[in-house]
């Protein structure tokens, strides 16, 4: 009795929070297209001051690194500003046009973590509506459910008393006559 509790526990629980994937994945979708959008116009800007003084984007790091300390701490600031842009972006064209069941394959795109957080904070979780939200509740309760049964079939064993042990199937069919 209180296995199927658990596990129909378990099941709910994981159709609850699996049926939320498809909304929080598009609101990820929105914030990484924002942060994409604002790291082009810092990368284009540095660019641009960079050829309006003769040079290229790696001319520009190394004379900016040959600045002293503080330009040299700003030019790897900006190697890591344009290093993040060129994987957001990277990421961001690989989710574009993905629905929710193809954002689920490439949930490994949904991996920046400062945008997983703002995501994260400004979302609110709600009753699914649409299929795609039914679908990834049934698969969360079937993948809770699963799970608690699995286990409970491996650690069963354990938590059994020593010396109790189930009645053989003709003992019990002889009770019953």
């Amino acid at each position: 009795m209180i296995l199927r509790a658990l596990t129909l526990a378990a099941g709910l629980t994981g159709a609850a929070g699996l049926s939320q994937f498809p909304a929080f994945s598009q609101q990820y979708q929105q914030r990484l297209g924002g942060a994409v959008d604002e790291l082009s116009r810092v990368v284009a800007q540095f660019d641009g001051d960079a050829e309006s003084v003769g040079l290229d984007r790696a001319a520009a790091l190394a004379d900016l690194a040959g600045g002293g300390a503080f330009g040299a701490a700003r030019s790897q600031s900006m190697a890591d500003i344009i290093a993040r842009h060129a994987r957001l972006e990277a990421d961001l064209a690989a989710l574009e046009g993905a629905g929710p069941f193809m954002r689920a394959r490439l949930a490994g795109h949904m991996g920046d973590p400062d945008i997983a957080a703002r995501a994260w904070e400004a979302f609110e979780p709600s009753v699914p509506a649409t299929f795609e939200g039914a679908v990834f509740a049934g698969t969360g309760f079937f993948g809770g459910w699963a799970l608690v049964a699995m286990l409970a079939g491996v650690f069963g064993g354990v938590f059994r008393r020593p010396g109790r042990s189930r009645p053989p199937q003709a003992a019990v069919e002889n009770r019953n006559s």
